[in-house]
């Protein structure tokens, strides 16, 4: 690990960016140019006080998950993020891995979006990020882990993973999960976490097992969707998917027309928050 080198990259690229940058408001007139120490911190879920350390080489070895969790902060291409575990004495994600760090292009749109839910997907219908309205609307996708962070793997698994589409979209949607893993598996291979995925289901659902042998494959979201909340009710949006260049991860937005029932729903869901209107809460 070298502090020294750690150090200054992470002021550096603090200093570099604004508020504005990552969907803060600006605020007060700063003394110093940049984003502040806790407002990293804050970006990253990580004190404030360890945060400082690593700017003053007096921290203790940062993890692979905290230095993820960094580069997403500072908004680092993959270069950059690479440069970062290495000066942390870490490998930098491997090539199979490497969708787990969002985009710059894509968080910068995510960060001008806040009266409109929106989140990046990996290729696999993992949530990398998602912003409020978006975790108010689907619920906090942090919570999963292993391979139920794959919303493909949920849906083939997780009766209560459907209850947010009306019964007669199941089997488009069915479809269209098993076409978008599909594509991810011809670019990542059969030994990826793709292969992972398609073995495991293959074994537990029947149903993926007969889609699968379609062969059918296509990047597929519906333009228009009705969404059900437990609360809510129906939620007629239209979604709009922006892709990074190599097709690894897709930024969706979710809109509704305006002076719409919907677009009611979705003010009062934003001033109300996720606490009481998350799926599964009471």
């Amino acid at each position: 690990m070298d502090r020294a080198a750690l150090a200054e990259f992470l002021r550096r690229h603090r200093e570099a960016l604004r508020p504005d940058d990552v969907g803060l408001p600006a605020g007060a007139r700063r003394r110093a140019p940049g984003l502040r120490r806790e407002e990293v911190a804050a970006l990253a879920t990580m004190s404030t006080d360890y945060y400082t350390r690593l700017e003053q080489r007096r921290a203790p070895q940062p993890s692979e998950q905290m230095l993820a969790s960094l580069a997403r902060a500072l908004r680092l291409t993959a270069d950059e993020r690479d440069y970062l575990f290495l000066a942390a004495g870490r490998n930098p994600p491997r090539a199979a891995t490497v969708a787990a760090h969002v985009a710059p292009t894509l968080l910068r749109v995510l960060d001008r979006l806040a009266d409109t839910p929106a989140l990046v997907l990996s290729s696999l219908g993992e949530t990398l990020v998602q912003n409020d309205l978006a975790r108010a609307l689907f619920g906090d996708a942090s919570r999963h882990t292993g391979l139920a962070r794959s919303e493909i793997y949920r849906w083939f698994t997780d009766p209560a993973e459907r209850l947010r589409y009306p019964a007669g979209d199941h089997d488009r949607q069915s479809r269209a999960q098993v076409a978008n893993l599909r594509a991810a598996y011809g670019l990542l291979g059969a030994r990826s976490r793709a292969g992972e995925l398609v073995r495991t289901l293959q074994r537990l659902s029947p149903e993926f097992a007969e889609l699968w042998d379609r062969h059918e494959v296509a990047r597929r979201f519906a333009d228009h969707k009705v969404l059900c909340h437990p609360e809510l009710g129906a939620l007629e949006v239209d979604c709009q998917a922006l892709f990074t260049e190599d097709g690894s991860q897709a930024l969706l937005v979710l809109t509704a027309s305006p002076g719409s029932e919907t677009a009611e729903k979705l003010r009062l869901l934003a001033v109300l928050g996720e606490e009481r209107f998350a799926p599964g809460t009471a």
